[in-house]
């Protein structure tokens, strides 16, 4: 007996849905229908439309919510649309699948996390860290991490580089188009400073701060987020960094004995194109990495790296890759299973509101330091 599809509903059919969400979800074909697509600009949703055989298409968020044949919102817009459209998504009864990162404040991810648990149908929100989900990260990486019983010190790196460079060789042929209602630009510009206020109540928001803010819910909200699953929640942060385009930041950590131990955070977009995002842990006589490519380009390779002192005192080096299925497929699978046979969500709202305190502990001991 087949499995029934999952109706899905596109929110926002910018970059990422075009080069990393729907050549995934059209190859998961046998799993998911693809039955309406929303974007500001009329003319990118009518080619979305088209080139990937999506039945309906609207400049209307509400239409896609209300469809009768979706099951599942996809919201793949910019982050000071996320927490509206989610609740509005959450009160249709629909399912929602929530690029990171979830939203840019603690008071607007504890209003999702209200409707989330008033929602009809017990529809629930599934939050988009696919990193998470890579299977070399849930199998080599997780089982050289355990055979370290003491960590004396961790590194979280995420070095990206120019975007565009990795999407203009995906394949993927990406169109962006500006014809957005005037008021469009105006209406997100108040969100952001809506969100920006509830970041740093009761403070001046300088062009500093909003970089800050943004930079982490971007590019930062994948560190932090698998730094969390691999290590935990920080003791404290000890210091931060902030000089943009890099940011760093110190915490502590505490292994099961009680020793402690320190977290380098550091992340930043230069004009070299290579993409060196990776964890890396260190123990007493064994070190493990994993290293993340860009996945901007399908199936490139996620590999773990293990140097450790054997039984004869030599240094041994092993290379693990656990499969060339990348993250986004995985990580789409999950949904499936989450949405259709409800299974539990490992990036759940809950989960995903631990970002936004650690980014609230950032910035803080920022503040700190500026004072």
């Amino acid at each position: 007996m087949s499995s029934p599809k999952l109706g899905i509903g596109i929110i926002g059919a910018g970059e990422v849905f075009q080069v990393c969400h729907a050549p995934c979800l059209l190859l998961l074909s046998h799993l998911f229908t693809l039955e309406s697509i929303c974007d500001l600009s009329p003319t990118t949703a009518t080619h979305c439309a088209t080139k990937f055989s999506i039945p309906h298409h609207t400049t209307n968020p509400h239409d896609v919510i209300t469809h009768p044949t979706v099951q599942a919102v996809f919201i793949l817009t910019s982050d000071e649309s996320h927490a509206q459209l989610t609740i509005a998504s959450l009160r249709a009864g629909k399912n929602v699948f929530l690029e990171k990162p979830i939203t840019l404040s603690l008071p607007s991810v504890n209003a999702i996390l209200a409707a989330e648990q008033a929602a009809p149908n017990g529809a629930r929100v599934f939050v988009g860290y696919m990193r998470r989900y890579a299977p070399s990260y849930l199998g080599a990486f997780k089982r050289e991490l355990a055979t370290i019983p003491r960590i004396l010190y961790a590194r979280v790196r995420d070095f990206s580089g120019p975007n565009a460079q990795f999407v203009n060789q995906s394949g993927t042929f990406p169109i962006k188009n500006l014809d957005y209602p005037s008021h469009t630009a105006q209406e997100r510009e108040t969100r952001l400073e809506t969100l920006f206020s509830e970041v740093f109540p009761n403070q001046p928001i300088t062009d500093e701060k909003r970089k800050y803010c943004r930079f982490l819910g971007s590019l930062g909200s994948h560190d932090i987020s698998i730094m969390r699953e691999t290590l935990g929640f920080p003791e404290e942060v000890v210091g931060v960094s902030v000089h943009d385009p890099f940011y760093t930041a110190m915490m502590r950590f505490r292994n099961r004995d009680g020793s402690g131990y320190s977290v380098t955070y550091e992340s930043g977009i230069d004009a070299v194109p290579v993409f060196d995002a990776h964890v890396a842990v260190y123990g007493e006589r064994k070190r493990v990495v994993i290293k993340y490519d860009s996945p901007y380009v399908k199936g490139l390779p996620i590999y773990v790296e293990v140097e450790e002192v054997n039984e004869h005192g030599e240094v041994q080096k092993r290379t693990m890759l656990s499969s060339y299925e990348d993250a986004y497929t995985a990580e789409l699978q999950a949904v499936y299973e989450a949405f259709v046979h409800g299974k539990e969500i490992k990036t759940s709202v809950e989960d995903a509101r631990q970002d936004l305190q650690i980014y609230d502990l950032m910035y803080k001991k920022w503040g700190e330091q500026s004072s």
